[in-house]
């Protein structure tokens, strides 16, 4: 047989997945009593743990806390290298250190970088709910990610609860656990500090598990749940929260005017009282946040630096923006030759039709992969199951909203996740109890998907000695669900890092090459620049370069080109006369790329 010969180390972990579900097909349609006897004790055991509603969840949740700590040994604590992740950061240290944003540096023209707003004031473009996240990680538990780790886990906890208030508790179980295997582990959720796809999932899933225990119990808890889960889609994705939110709100509406077993009015204002000052309050401080950070609480984290920056339009009706000037070449391959011109291919017939059907490609391929789309055999039954009918009423407004943007990565979809392994569980439950000509294909299958990806998750944390293939560049295949952090961005980390041990204080310039790669950013700083030990500026004219050095005369010049081989020289040879380490700085550098 080929497969076998081509099952060898070297494949792309797409491949193994893809020969793996192929096999899993073969035996369930062939053989699909095979494994019944070993696997059926598991699922009696599973049933037991589900049983207990509250265990399960806090099971859930554990483990994907643990089973990520113990996979540090493979997948270490991952270093910014997505201009998002810096953009994050910023905001994460900022907030860590007391401040809603920080004040634009005397030479911030040398400091522009992607997604950072530098006027009206130096911060990050994007809602504060991720840096938060982050800079409670960096108070608390030392290191930023450790709070993503928290969130996370937490995600994957809160889909398993969500799960049992739509679906019977060994399937909500089963959810929880598919969710640790597909993204809390080796997503770029989990591995990067982009996105707050964690955060977001985590605010979907306390929204669409709290209201129908709203409408059914009408217990405070849930009531504040609710409410919480609203303010975390407000704090990360507003709009994609506000689509999940509309058909909630006209259910909950439709059920308090004419709802069988609806409130008395002082019972709803004593359990609403919460969570409304929740959602209220938080209003009330984002607005302030934006008036601190970008001059009105009218203003909106993103607007400020799009209008400064960006060419492309977010939504498909907008006209392009005129072309800004742009001071630094990277900034204008990121925004004209990259964003815009993905624009000008999308408004192509070709391309319109390309990029519409590549957006269900890319939820699909991060969601589900290729392990998890056989269950799908069985969604023309989910789709008349009255069970799951007000998610295939809701799921209209949601496509609609998330296809008129240009735009679309799987975290711009995090609010709907539970959603999505709702409605795959349900057809998985369908597919459990088909039996083609009696033999029980359909529970086979289901439990061969299960174990492709248990399997995967092995392969994954073996990578390295097997050898396994990874996209050489992430930031480029955002739907690749087993990736992991590798080194990106470990060759700056280090660079910084000698830097730092270096007497004194540092100024790098830097300068790419023709061609760079403008994801490859190297250019960011801390809040306060000026007290930082090292600085990152961008090389621009001799005239500005020299008023950028005398500004920081008090620093030791170093002259870095990021585009491999990477270099690291003294400025000037008045730098190199007075700084004798640099050599060894350089030596060590080098050795560092071999």
């Amino acid at each position: 047989m080929t497969w076998i010969h081509d099952l060898q180390p070297g494949l792309s972990l797409a491949a193994y997945e893809t020969i793996l579900t192929l096999l899993a097909l073969m035996f369930s349609f062939g053989a699909p009593a095979i494994g019944q006897k070993t696997i059926r004790p598991m699922e009696i055991a599973c049933k037991r743990l589900a049983s207990n509603h509250a265990l399960a969840v806090t099971s859930i949740g554990l483990t994907a806390l643990l089973m990520r700590l113990a996979l540090l040994f493979v997948c270490p604590i991952p270093k910014p290298f997505t201009p998002d992740d810096f953009s994050f950061l910023l905001g994460a240290q900022t907030f860590a250190q007391g401040h809603l944003t920080n004040l634009t540096p005397v030479m911030w023209q040398h400091f522009e970088s992607i997604h950072i707003t530098m006027t009206p004031s130096y911060t990050s473009m994007y809602f504060p709910g991720q840096a938060l996240i982050l800079a409670a990680g960096q108070v608390f538990l030392g290191n930023p990610w450790f709070g993503l780790l928290c969130i996370t886990s937490l995600m994957c906890a809160a889909i398993c609860w969500m799960l049992q208030a739509w679906l019977p508790a060994p399937w909500a179980l089963l959810g929880g656990g598919l969710a640790i295997l597909r993204i809390g582990l080796f997503s770029y959720w989990m591995n990067t500090f982009t996105g707050a796809g964690s955060l977001a999932a985590l605010g979907g899933a306390l929204v669409l598990g709290a209201f129908p225990r709203v409408m059914k119990k009408q217990r405070w808890r849930d009531f504040s749940l609710l409410g919480l889960g609203v303010v975390l889609l407000f704090l990360t994705r507003p709009f994609e929260g506000f689509l999940l939110c509309l058909p909630v709100a006209l259910v909950l509406a439709h059920w308090l005017l004419f709802g069988k077993n609806r409130p008395r009015l002082a019972l709803l204002l004593r359990r609403s009282l919460l969570p409304m000052a929740l959602m209220f309050g938080t209003a009330a401080w984002l607005g302030y946040y934006d008036q601190q950070a970008f001059g009105s609480p009218l203003t909106l984290p993103y607007t400020v630096d799009r209008a400064t920056y960006a060419v492309a339009p977010y939504w498909i009706w907008e006209k392009a923006r005129p072309e800004p000037h742009y001071r630094h070449q990277a900034l204008h391959d990121f925004y004209v030759d990259g964003e815009y011109k993905l624009v000008q291919w999308y408004h192509t017939p070709t391309g319109f039709v390309l990029e519409t059907l590549y957006k269900p490609y890319t939820m699909l391929q991060f969601f589900a992969g290729i392990a998890l789309l056989p269950a799908l055999l069985m969604l023309h039954r989910v789709v008349r199951d009255r069970r799951l009918r007000f998610f295939v009423v809701a799921a209209i407004p949601w496509m609609i909203g998330m296809s008129i943007g240009f735009f679309l990565i799987p975290h711009y979809l995090a609010p709907f996740t539970c959603a999505f392994y709702l409605i795959g569980l349900q057809s998985m439950r369908h597919l459990r109890v088909w039996r083609p000509r009696a033999r029980p294909v359909g529970a086979a299958l289901v439990r061969s998907i299960v174990v492709v990806c248990v399997v995967l998750a092995a392969l994954r944390t073996a990578a390295g000695p097997l050898k396994i293939k990874f996209a050489e560049w992430p930031g480029a295949a955002w739907d690749v669900t087993w990736y992991g952090p590798g080194d990106f961005g470990a060759e700056r980390a280090q660079l910084e890092r000698k830097l730092e041990e270096l007497p004194g204080k540092q100024l790098v310039l830097v300068r790419y090459s023709a061609g760079h790669d403008p994801i490859n950013e190297w250019v960011y700083n801390a809040p306060d620049i000026d007290h930082s030990r090292v600085i990152w500026a961008r090389e621009m004219s001799a005239a500005d370069n020299i008023a950028l050095t005398n500004y920081y005369k008090d620093r030791s010049v170093w002259l870095v080109q990021p585009d491999r081989p990477a270099t690291i020289t003294p400025y000037d040879s008045a730098v190199t006369a007075s700084f004798s380490s640099g050599p060894e700085l350089q030596d060590s550098h080098r050795a560092n790329n071999k």
